[in-house]
């Protein structure tokens, strides 16, 4: 009986050897070992080494939820004295106990590896697989190189930069090479063209997000011709697609999103057409194909099953018998706005299962019909389409449907009930619409939900509690709409919820404190609402992203949102916050944007904020009530392109280290106490474009130019409210470059990375106001309630862009410029309060945007001028000029009006350039027509409260398909 068991027993092992070498493939997914050969000793050391080289990360790759299986620890069951062919993720030769498979995927592994990782001393390797963890941001190094057996290596989503090591090209036995979604992995050309020559066994091949930039697209015709599969997703290349069709026996090609940088001719698509006969799955997503004819794609290989044509400008008629065809799985034509045609009738292809018709022109009749041809479909994609029906009620038939995007389109009423029969779908896409009323009650059987984006609707009442069940949920996304009551208090629920965007709602109760300690959670954005509370405690999580702006949050800054270390934006402007800001803020040096304005904060200013971190590009804690000095040290390496301290009760000097921030746009330090000249080494910023010094204690003069280069780019100027003196600085005004240039197209200025729109407040008509957004096309001149003496430069007039020009409230003397006509797109001129003489040009009138104008209480005389935008002003516009005369105020007499004799005591209430005695701030510029297109409102100086009028956000979708 023994006997008979040994034999049985060595038989199994003998098939399942068998089987390893029959199916190698299959080896790395399956533990195995031998009863009488074990691992050997050094090796399983080195395992244990690798183990204790890296750290374990809490929460996992946020890639990990696009694969399967779900991360888990692996190494937690590597131990010291048990045979590591049992552990998790290894795979032993049977006959040798060689290590040669590791398979660590997805399994919260953190830290850079060395070049002295006992990883190294592997040698019988075959397969490697570290894909999904996070290395943080080490490089590849050379020792790769050194797994000469390796078959198959995959180092995919795991945060390595720099260069790819020359030495993985010596792996001449790979079959499978990943290195994809590395985002700062760079390809250099003798390293493709190495890895073109010595990989002559590959078979797949994906460096997709690998910057590839430099690498000549003709280079691809020499891979290997064993490749079955190429990805080349997101890699910067640019150029025409060479002839390719030589890698014959290619079932998989993706060259899509290079940021339109390919093209390819109707010749080589007809080339790929007719010797790419083993194709399956072709995706040229934003490859130019302008000149493809559309009707050429039914020539593709009949075994085609997946056809992604994202964005490629295909133009003309689509042949719409290729969705006939009994292979095709998945049509994705999205983004090719000219395509049209329409649908056949009926007769589809059964076995369809993922179609995307999404901004283009192909006529749907969204109908019983139109759903009975889409029995199998899994993915339906019809954002912002050409309906000529659309009955969305047929919608609930498609009960496999995983993924439905029906956003872009104004259907209105409610959302249809049908919809929660899909008890299959992970992704649900209704954003942009006209949708209102509440979230149907069947939605709670949408259990298997991932995603839900509802923004930009009307929908109203409360969030549904129910939403907590949905325990797969990772994108809430339900901003801009009229949600009231609170945030479900079951929130804590949401356990792998990564995006929580509730913006723009009328949610007026208390945060549920379980939503600051969500495991996951990445981005929360809950502003614009009524909320109220104190914020935190957080917990360490991986949030990278929190705005709660504009509610009415109070309290402390909790100590704790100091500590969360991968955070990049912090927005908690527009709250009742009070308390210092403690200097641990500068252990945050992720972060890009720092907004704490529009509270009640006091004490000093971190002088840490000037330089604890180089990617800092937003630091505004204006409107606040900090007191000292600014921060004295900026740094050279930073990125600072917006820096606001405007109304708080700084003092001393503006320091000289600013000028390291070369890459800064906007500079507002007004309404403080700061008692200092003129900084002129602020025209050294290359990029500024808005400098605003308002309303402090700056003395002496305004020297001008030093260089032709300073200020060029500004476009605000705005020293109102000081003690300057001495003549206008016409140096600078000959400088002002981008005041010259009117032909500017209308942008908001913003972060180039996220969308934080710059701020910046400004005096109109004797009030201050914030206007939320800034637009490009908005220049102003401010130098009003100064001492600033001589007469109006002559160069002001070749400022042709200035909307806005306010020399009021100083001690200005001559003849106004007739050059002003030259300033053609003038809305507001004020002289109002200086000496100026002389009368008013009839050239001004050709100012034919002029909505107001001042030159009230100077030593004018003579006829106003008549006509055009003259007819419109009323007589406050002139009061105080003894001598004007004609419409509206008398009537001249022989071009003049008798002029009454002035007594000395009126003489001497006028030598400062004021008619009456000093009153506050009741002078004005008028309002910028067509440009304030959202602002707050501020009494002068020091703001105690304010109205917020702000436009609404621009509706745009983001790309899904990358961050």
């Amino acid at each position: 009986m023994a006997n008979l068991l040994w034999f049985a027993h060595s038989i199994c092992l003998l098939l399942f050897h068998l089987h390893f070498q029959a199916f190698p493939s299959l080896s790395f997914s399956f533990n195995s070992s031998s009863a009488a050969i074990q691992c050997q000793y050094d090796q399983s050391l080195a395992l244990l080494q690798f183990k204790t080289s890296l750290s374990v990360k809490s929460a996992p790759s946020p890639w990990s939820f696009l694969h399967h299986p779900k991360p888990y620890l692996k190494t937690e069951s590597w131990k010291e004295g048990t045979d590591c062919c049992w552990w998790d993720g290894i795979t032993c030769d049977m006959e040798t106990g060689n290590v040669i498979g590791l398979h660590l995927s997805n399994s919260f592994l953190y830290g850079p590896i060395y070049s002295n990782n006992p990883l190294f001393s592997l040698r019988h390797l075959r397969k490697l697989d570290l894909s999904l963890n996070d290395f943080n941001h080490s490089r590849i190094v050379p020792q790769f190189g050194q797994f000469s057996k390796l078959t198959h290596l995959n180092l995919s989503y795991s945060g390595f930069v720099g260069q790819i090591p020359s030495e993985i090209t010596y792996l001449s036995g790979l079959l499978s090479l990943d290195l994809s979604w590395n985002y700062d992995l760079i390809s250099e050309t003798t390293i493709f063209t190495k890895l073109v020559q010595n990989l002559t066994q590959l078979r797949e091949l994906d460096l997709s997000e690998v910057n590839m930039s430099v690498v000549a697209p003709s280079s691809l015709m020499n891979l290997s011709s064993s490749l079955t599969s190429l990805k080349l997703e997101f890699c910067e290349m640019q150029g025409k697609i060479p002839d390719i069709s030589r890698l014959s026996k290619l079932v998989s090609l993706d060259l899509s999103w290079n940021f339109g940088g390919l093209t390819i001719e109707p010749m080589i698509f007809d080339k790929l057409d007719r010797n790419l006969t083993k194709i399956r799955d072709l995706a040229f997503g934003d490859v130019n194909m302008s000149m493809v004819e559309p009707s050429s794609l039914m020539n593709i290989s009949s075994y085609l099953s997946s056809l992604g044509l994202r964005y490629c400008e295909l133009k003309g008629k689509f042949p719409d018998n290729i969705i006939q065809r009994s292979n095709l799985q998945l049509l994705d034509l999205l983004g090719n706005e000219d395509l049209n045609g329409s649908l056949p009738r009926h007769n589809w292809n059964n076995s369809l299962r993922s179609l995307s018709l999404s901004l283009t022109q192909i006529t749907i009749y969204l109908d019983h019909d139109f759903i009975s041809n889409l029995k199998s479909l899994e993915t339906l994609e019809l954002c912002q389409c050409n309906f000529r029906v659309s009955n969305l009620k047929f919608l609930g038939m498609l009960t496999r449907l995983i993924t439905l995007d029906i956003s872009f389109n104004n259907f209105s009423g409610q959302i249809p009930s049908s919809l929660g029969s899909l008890k299959q779908l992970s992704y649900l896409y209704l954003s942009d619409n006209n949708f209102s009323g509440e979230i149907p009650s069947s939605f709670k059987n949408l259990k298997q939900l991932q995603e839900l984006w509802l923004q930009n609707n009307h929908c109203s009442g409360p969030i549904p509690h129910y939403f907590t069940n949905f325990t797969l949920l990772y994108v809430l996304y339900l901003s801009n709409n009229k949600f009231t009551g609170p945030i479900p208090f079951q929130v804590g629920g949401f356990s792998s919820l990564i995006s929580l965007y509730l913006s723009n709602n009328l949610l007026n109760a208390t945060i549920p404190p379980s939503v600051f300690i969500l495991p996951q959670l990445r981005y929360l954005l809950l502003d614009n609402n009524q909320l109220t509370g104190r914020l935190g405690p957080f917990q360490e999580n991986p949030l990278v992203h929190i705005d709660l702006s504009n509610n009415k949050l109070y309290g402390f800054i909790p100590s704790s949102i100091f500590k969360l270390v991968d955070l990049n934006v912090l927005i908690l402007s527009s709250n009742k916050l009070i308390g210092e800001v403690s200097s641990a803020v500068c252990n945050l040096n992720s972060l890009k944007i720092l907004d704490l304005s529009n509270n009640s904060l006091n004490g000093f200013i971190p002088q840490c904020l000037g330089n604890f971190s180089n990617d800092l590009s937003v630091l505004h804690l204006g409107t606040n009530n900090f007191q000292g000095t600014i921060p004295e040290t900026f740094s050279a390496r930073g990125s600072l392109r917006y820096l606001n301290f405007n109304g708080n009760q700084l003092q001393r000097r503006i320091p000289l280290s600013i000028s390291n921030c070369r890459n800064l746009e906007i500079l507002d330090l007004g309404n403080n106490n700061i008692d200092d000249s003129f900084p002129h080494f602020l025209e050294t910023l290359p990029e500024l474009q808005i400098l605003i010094l308002k309303s402090n204690k700056l003395h002496g003069f305004v020297k001008g130019s030093s260089t032709n280069y300073s200020f060029s780019k500004l476009r605000m100027f705005d020293l109102s409210d000081n003690m300057l003196s001495g003549p206008l600085p016409s140096g600078y005004f000959n400088n002002f470059k981008a005041m010259m240039n009117f032909d500017v197209k209308m942008e908001y200025m913003r972060t180039p990375n996220f969308s934080y729109d710059y701020s910046v407040r400004l005096t109109l008509k004797g009030v201050e106001i914030e206007l939320v957004r800034i637009q490009t096309l908005l220049t102003t001149i401010d130098l009003s309630g100064n001492k600033f003496t001589g007469e109006i430069p002559q160069s002001i007039g070749k400022l042709k862009a200035l909307k806005l020009l306010n020399f009021s409230h100083n001690q200005l003397t001559g003849n106004i410029q007739p050059s002003l006509r030259e300033s053609s797109n003038l809305e507001s001129l004020d002289l109002s309060s200086n000496f100026l003489v002389g009368r008013i040009p009839m050239q001004l009138t050709d100012l034919t945007f002029l909505q107001v104008f001042r030159v009230s209480d100077n030593r004018l005389e003579g006829p106003i001028p008549e006509g055009k935008q003259f007819n419109t002003f009323d007589k406050s516009s002139y009061e105080g000029n003894l001598g004007l005369c004609g419409f509206p105020l008398e009537k001249c007499n022989n071009g003049e009006r008798q002029k009454p004799e002035i007594s000395k005591e009126d003489d001497s209430n006028s030598k400062f350039g004021f008619g009456w005695q000093p009153v506050v701030a009741g002078y004005g510029c008028g309002v910028i027509f067509g440009i304030a297109m959202g602002y707050r409102v501020f009494k002068t100086r020091k703001p105690i409260w304010f109205v917020r009028i702000v436009e609404g956000q621009r509706r745009a979708k983001p790309k899904r398909f990358k961050n």
